[in-house]
């Protein structure tokens, strides 16, 4: 439960900040099923004017994609997500360009694609043949990809420097040097809630020498709320607490660093 003066901030970020760009939410989940329609029909009213949503899945993308032709502020992603890479059926690309060709005016980008490490059991060699077939397919089809990599910067970086997408990678957690590469490459860099934890020195370094031009803001709602909000279920306004967690790394206002990265991701995806 936030304290007063938590609940009170709360109140104050709503009413202070506009043009909020979440470059990565999942309201398809199930985590929405009880109030998602109130809850993004009532965004634009709270400062968030646009939401990407990620597709994990085939089915979640096609889902993904229904959300966002029923509300004009939310665009979409659609594409399989590195967990989900065993048990697809056999035409799964094709359901995904099928998905990405039927509304080229609200699909996006591809993803969330990549590679991820993190758990035992993982096949590295299916991850990457999935990975590299959606790379070909955004290139294709001319959009920018939305990258999920965890544990497996090493693996994802040499693919990355033979396709050269555009595109951004999501909830980065690499080194410095690694990210500088990245933008060397033309990709964007995405932060949410975990910059605002306390073990996020990497992701604290990483911004402090990042040129803006290349930051975007993100959620990953429902997942990684930020503080004060860790723990709960997390939604597009609370960008307002890692805007202000970014301003106060790059000395700039919330309001600044959330404008600069609206900018950032209206270009990036061509809104």
């Amino acid at each position: 439960m936030l304290c007063p003066k938590q609940k009170q901030k709360q109140v104050q970020n709503k009413r202070m900040y506009h043009g909020i760009f979440d470059t990565h939410s999942h309201y398809a989940d199930a985590a929405f099923d009880e109030d998602r329609d109130s809850l993004l029909a009532g965004l634009p009213q709270e400062g968030v004017s646009h939401i990407m949503l990620c597709g994990c899945t085939p089915q979640d993308s096609l889902a993904c994609l229904h959300l966002a032709q029923q509300y004009p502020h939310c665009f979409c992603a659609v594409g399989v997500h590195p967990e989900n890479v065993s048990g697809l059926s056999d035409d799964w690309l094709a359901q995904i360009r099928e998905t990405a060709l039927s509304d080229r005016a609200n699909v996006r980008a591809i993803g969330e694609i990549g590679l991820d490490y993190h758990y035992e059991g993982y096949n590295s060699a299916r991850q990457k043949e999935v990975f590299t077939r959606q790379l070909a397919l955004a290139r294709e089809l001319g959009l920018p990809v939305i990258l999920h990599i965890r544990d497996a910067m090493g693996d994802a970086m040499e693919i990355l420097r033979e396709y050269r997408p555009k595109g951004v990678i999501h909830c980065f957690s690499g080194s410095k040097e690694t990210a500088m590469e990245a933008v060397k490459l033309g990709l964007y860099l995405g932060f949410g809630g975990t910059l605002t934890y306390h073990n996020a020195r990497r992701a604290v370094e990483t911004l402090r020498q990042l040129p803006l031009e290349y930051m975007l803001l993100e959620t990953d709602c429902p997942y990684l709320a930020p503080v004060p909000h860790r723990g709960e279920r997390c939604d597009s306004r609370m960008i307002a607490c890692t805007a202000e967690r970014a301003a106060e790394i790059c000395g700039r206002t919330a309001q600044e660093i959330i404008d600069i990265c609206r900018k950032n991701a209206m270009r990036l995806f061509n809104v």
